[in-house]
């Protein structure tokens, strides 16, 4: 991709702009609630768009369109339209709570639910999983969109760019710098993902139907079908929600169960998501500000998963070269195609039942070896049924589906009209936002959970203001050393490694707070026996039976960690009252607008999963 000097005025002044509004509006912000809360002033718009912008980031635009490319399509909305019914209960279950005890993190509430080791236990592991794993995921699927556009970018360099700015970024001005500058990235997110999806469209309608890769039966559709035309007619495996059971990514049984603990821990009790929601001017700006985002989430496939399904119709070859010049994925390859050789020599009765799926281009370019191996999972899949066992399945990769949005942006995004420009400062924008977010997130819980508790009590609130800021720079360091080894095809993609790995910390806290808000006389222990028991809880189901979807797992994980809360709530159930929260400094007055609207909207999400399971 080459720029014009139309599309560098207009990134520059796109980033500029970002910085001088999140600057100006927070020059202010000089102790710690102003700091880290936006001295609890928040209007409803900018809660709504900074949602948005704090959720959507190159995570969505490589992960998300990179699964939709791949087998997976738009099952993969779920995440998004899901969403959108978890933010409704959000707004009018956990919220009203919430601000109720005027907390400043997450964390802060099991204190007054359970104890203090409850707080600092939680405040530990989200700390971990923040830096280890969201940050540099996010960091990294930043840099690969770099290194897509502009392949003499190397992944590190790429990481450390994105890292740095995001630093600066945050450092500036806390939660209200962030929250006024998604105010115009998550504006520019949408508009460019609808930008995109035009553009995606516009090159279905005007290819000729054999030039586009598909496993669909096209017999009778013309070439000069519409593009939306073609995009259904090419893709009628990958337009419905309903996964199989035996599915690692999505399977259908997670749409009942499992997918509902990731959605209402990151909506609900997620500190750089909710941080948000807890600087809302009054409850009902929070409300009108959630429900606000729950109606844009209904768009978010629209401009990232169904221009993903377009991606490999048009640039199915491109993929598979980028996967050629790939060594993580060849050399996960070599691994697989090393394990099937061992297998397929030793007696079938050995009890290693393993299916080894590959797509079309690593069939092309294997044809022989790939009907070995299709003779091979016939065999398997016919032992495993006579066991009634589930067998495990290794991946045999031909095509770089995260490449999928990259390759939109790089081929169709005209030149020479400052397009180029504004797509790519939203995408930088998206990735600034979300890392600035968790950025700010994990290192208010370091300050006022960890920090103020423990290490300094008598901390001024300069003080405080100085430590959150010297965390982000070590947080950022950290999680852009880590970023370029998630490129290894053995994570499953970044959208997948993000969620596999929330699975240790996510149904833990969500059993812990649901447990907590429901049962009034739960044992004072039940915070910390839940938080330890989920990790052991998931690592040994990931150990016994790693077939088993992490969606799946998450929802055996939280069901086990209820069971053990109840058990000992009813041998040592809670004899003394709650602690009391501080008065609240802000009105808490429920909205019935945003009631009236948040029915809506489940409304349509319901009706969107009707048109397309």
């Amino acid at each position: 991709m080459e720029f014009h000097l139309v599309d560098i005025l207009v990134f520059v002044a796109f980033v500029v702009a970002v910085l001088l509004v999140g600057t100006l509006k927070s020059r202010h912000e000089k102790d710690s609630e102003s700091y880290f809360l936006a001295g609890r002033g928040l209007s409803w718009w900018l809660i709504g768009f900074s949602l948005i912008a704090a959720n959507i980031s190159t995570e969505q635009f490589v992960g998300m369109s990179g699964q939709a490319a791949d087998y997976v399509g738009i099952a993969i909305a779920s995440y998004e339209w899901m969403a959108a019914i978890t933010l409704v209960c959000v707004a009018f279950f956990f919220l009203p709570k919430f601000l109720r005890a005027g907390i400043y993190t997450i964390p802060e509430f099991l204190e007054y639910h359970y104890n203090e080791a409850a707080r600092s236990l939680m405040a530990l592991f989200t700390m971990v999983v923040y830096v280890g794993v969201t940050i540099a995921a996010v960091i990294y699927s930043g840099a690969l969109m770099i290194t897509t556009l502009f392949p003499s970018v190397s992944l590190a360099a790429g990481s450390w760019l994105i890292g740095v700015i995001a630093a600066i970024y945050v450092v500036s001005g806390g939660l209200k710098a962030c929250a006024w500058a998604d105010l115009i990235q998550g504006s520019a997110l949408i508009v460019g993902g609808g930008v995109i999806l035009v553009l995606a469209l516009d090159a279905l309608g005007a290819s000729r139907v054999e030039e586009l890769t598909t496993t669909a039966d096209v017999q009778g559709l013309a070439d000069d079908a519409g593009g939306w035309a073609k995009l259904i007619a090419l893709n009628g495996d990958k337009l419905h929600m309903v996964l199989p059971a035996g599915d690692l990514i999505l399977p259908w049984t997670a749409l009942v169960v499992g997918l509902w603990i990731p959605n209402f821990y990151y909506w609900g009790l997620n500190q750089y998501i909710v941080q948000r929601t807890l600087g809302s001017h009054s409850l009902a700006h929070g409300q009108k500000g959630i429900v606000f985002a729950a109606a844009l989430k209904l768009l978010i496939p629209f401009a990232i998963v169904f221009p993903g399904i377009a991606a490999f119709n048009l640039y199915a070859g491109d993929m598979a070269e980028a996967a050629l010049s790939d060594q993580q994925i060849e050399s996960s390859n070599e691994q697989a195609v090393s394990r099937f050789r061992e297998l397929s020599t030793t007696p079938t009765d050995t009890g290693d039942l393993r299916l080894f799926a590959f797509d079309r281009a690593w069939a092309e370019r294997n044809p022989e070896l790939s009907l070995q191996i299709a003779t091979w999972n016939d065999g398997v899949r016919a032992r495993a049924s006579e066991r009634g066992a589930t067998p495990e399945t290794t991946r045999l990769l031909g095509y770089k589906y995260d490449t999928a949005f990259g390759l939109l942006v790089r081929k169709l995004v005209p030149e020479g009209t400052g397009l180029q420009g504004f797509i790519l400062a939203a995408l930088l924008g998206a990735v600034v936002s979300s890392l600035a977010s968790m950025l700010n997130a994990a290192s208010t819980i370091f300050t006022m959970d960890l920090y103020r508790k423990y290490l300094r009590p008598a901390a001024s609130q300069g003080q405080l203001v100085l430590t959150g800021r010297i965390c982000v720079g070590v947080f950022m360091a950290i999680g852009a050393g880590i970023a370029p080894l998630l490129g290894d095809p053995d994570f499953g993609g970044i959208f997948t490694y993000i969620q596999e790995f929330q699975g240790f910390i996510s149904p833990g806290i969500l059993a812990v707070f649901v447990f907590g808000l429901l049962v009034k006389r739960a044992a004072p222990i039940c915070g910390v026996v839940g938080l330890l028991a989920n990790p052991l809880i998931y690592l040994v189901l990931k150990q016994l039976l790693p077939n088993l979807a992490f969606l799946d797992r998450m929802a055996v994980s939280f069901g086990c960690v209820l069971l053990m809360m109840s058990i000992v709530t009813k041998l040592r159930p809670r004899t003394t009252p709650l602690a009391t929260p501080p008065v609240p400094r802000i009105e808490l007055v429920s909205s019935p607008l945003a009631k009236t609207v948040g029915i809506a909207v489940v409304v349509v999400t319901l009706c969107l999963y009707a048109l397309f399971w």
